[in-house]
């Protein structure tokens, strides 16, 4: 059979003439269905590479109530988006997995309130199989416009919100964030160090909750409401921090920050005030981010979490939930586990 005319896109019927069969059953392969024998499976396939067919994506949805496309919603400005290596990494894993799914990303970030009806619209309009969501606040809008919209999602880190027994109603992939910030006080503590200080992040969010109730965990009758500072996951407000701790208590010897960018900032603070790290001063980061924990000087002690690795296991979860439920409206009670990662302490010479 001659090659299709150049410039002509190929149809389904040429497809079923090369590999001489009907062209149900080359709707039934493409589209991923059951009940065709493996040996017509075969042509198929071998007649759709061989005329470089691309399936229509308006018929396939209707075929397979798939969109091949997933929403990622990061709870943040688009500045703070580009600007922090650790969505750039999240987002890379999820990325990567999606492509091996054979689905798209499509990318929303959160400017201001006004964000929200927009999200809403776009979720409701069925242009996405779920959603991934990530940096949300405990009084952020989106899980109560992802519950209305009945779309399948999974969420960065433990929400701050419970389901109607107090277990969080919707699948999500998070670090041992509490595990990981005892055992960076705990090195603290090995080293002799005796008044450590914790720059926080955000109250709003659980994971700066949870490392800050791992850095009390450890110093337990200890802990020095005077040696806390408020951050919130920036560079700037890690200096600014690390500035307002060392008029409180300039004879602090160590800092455990929330995460590497505060830690960076802290660094830069101490330096300028004369402070030697690791002799005068100790510093311990969050994340690992390689950008950001082997390029400070000295390079950074800090915990590492596998923040690629956790947006792969989104996409994982995603994937389950939608193959399960397929997003109707008892989604929760048939959502996957959710998945808690473990950290891991990297020594640097910082601490």
């Amino acid at each position: 059979m001659p090659d299709p005319t150049p410039g002509v896109r190929p149809t389904l019927e040429a497809v079923a003439a090369r590999a001489g069969v009907s062209r149900a059953t080359v709707s039934r392969v493409v589209n991923g269905g059951a009940g065709v024998r493996l040996p017509l499976v075969e042509r198929v396939r071998r007649a759709v590479e061989e005329l470089g067919y691309i399936p229509n994506h308006a018929a396939r949805t209707l075929v397979t109530r798939r969109n091949g496309a997933v929403a990622v919603i990061i709870a943040e400005p688009e500045f703070r988006v580009f600007s922090d290596p650790f969505f750039e990494q999240q987002v890379r894993g999820i990325s990567r997995e999606l492509t091996a799914h054979d689905s798209q990303l499509v990318l929303l970030w959160v400017e201001g309130p006004g964000e929200y009806d927009r999200i809403a619209r776009y979720l409701g309009g069925g242009h996405v199989d779920g959603a991934l969501a990530f940096s949300v606040h405990d009084d952020d809008e989106l899980p109560s416009i992802i519950r209305r919209m009945h779309v399948p999602t999974v969420f960065g880190g433990r929400p701050g919100w419970s389901g109607p027994h107090g277990a969080p109603a919707v699948p999500y992939v998070d670090a041992d964030n509490r595990g990981g910030a005892r055992e960076a006080v705990r090195h603290l503590v090995a080293l002799g160090r005796r008044r450590i200080a914790h720059i926080a992040g955000p109250r709003d969010q659980t994971s700066a909750v949870d490392r800050l109730d791992g850095y009390r965990d450890v110093l337990m009758l200890d802990a020095d409401p005077g040696l806390v500072a408020q951050g919130d996951f920036t560079v700037e407000s890690g200096a600014r921090a690390m500035a307002e701790l060392l008029e409180r208590r300039p004879d602090l010897d160590a800092v455990f920050a929330g995460n590497d960018l505060m830690a960076s900032g802290a660094l830069r603070v101490l330096r300028e005030r004369g402070l030697r790290v690791p002799q005068d001063v100790a510093l311990v980061g969050f994340d690992d981010m390689a950008s950001v924990a082997e390029m400070t000087d000295p390079p950074l002690t800090t915990v590492r979490q596998d923040i690629e690795g956790m947006g792969r296991l989104m996409v994982r979860l995603l994937m389950r939930s939608i193959d399960q439920d397929g997003g109707g409206p008892g989604a929760a009670e048939t959502a996957p586990g959710s998945v808690i990662t473990p950290t891991e302490l990297v020594r640097r010479a910082s601490a």
